[in-house]
Order: C-alpha cells, then sequence, then structure tokens
C-alpha cells in the first residue's frame, strides 16, 4: 500500500494546469513536489519537477486534470473565488501518492543551475 497525504485541491491544480492557485501560494507548491519526489527542491527546480509530477496528478485525480483555469481571470481576490467554486465542486483535500521510484530525476541543485544557466557565475556561500 502506497503512503498518501492529503493536499489541498489548490496545491494540486497550481501541478496540473501550470497556474497558480494554491492558497499557500508558492510554500503549496513546495510541499507537494517535495512530497511527490522526495526531494528536497530548490526555486530553479520547480518547474521540471513539475513537469514530472503533473501526470501522475492526473492520474490520480482525473477529475481535477479536466479543471481548466479560466483566462483574463487576475489578481488575488478573482483567483480565491474560482478556487473557493472549485472546493465546493470537487472538495477541499484530496489525498496525494508519491511519484513511482523512477519517475523523479535527483540532481543536484548546483549542478542543476549550471546546466540551465552555463553563463553565470555561481558563488558558493558557507553558513557554518
Amino acid at each position: 500500500m502506497t503512503e498518501t497525504r492529503e493536499f489541498h485541491i489548490g496545491d494540486i491544480l497550481s501541478i496540473i494546469d501550470g497556474h497558480l492557485v494554491s492558497p499557500r501560494h508558492i510554500d503549496g507548491v513546495y510541499d507537494i513536489l517535495n512530497w511527490m519526489t522526495g526531494d528536497n527542491l530548490f526555486t530553479h527546480q520547480l518547474p521540471r519537477a513539475s513537469e514530472e509530477c503533473a501526470p501522475s496528478l492526473r492520474e490520480q485525480h482525473p477529475d481535477l486534470a479536466a479543471v481548466v483555469f479560466p483566462e483574463g481571470v487576475s489578481g488575488e481576490e478573482p483567483v480565491r473565488a474560482w478556487l473557493a467554486e472549485q472546493v465546493r465542486q470537487f472538495g477541499e483535500h484530496r489525498p496525494v501518492s508519491p511519484l513511482a521510484v523512477g519517475d523523479h530525476t535527483a540532481i543536484d541543485p548546483i549542478s542543476e543551475m549550471k546546466m540551465i544557466r552555463p553563463d553565470m557565475p555561481i558563488i558558493g556561500i558557507a553558513t557554518e
């Protein structure tokens, strides 16, 4: 049996659709992607992790996969109103399973930044 964790549908929809509609904003995105990948992602790794996780979320929640964020909706209040309607229709929380082994490629954050921006100097800072 696969362990699951409950997530707000706004977290799930943010990954499936690509629009940030999580009520906890980017924190919700970090939480669901870190849970699903078993990784501790850096900001520049979120797009790749979202691409890895979206198919699994669509499979786990096909009804949410059909939800499309409407064009022209912008601003916090209209987004909250739209999300509230989705919560009424689909429920507030859903169980989410992590990705299957092999569905996520763990890449060192510094190495991945060098792959994304080979022209950008990266300066390491010791914290201890």
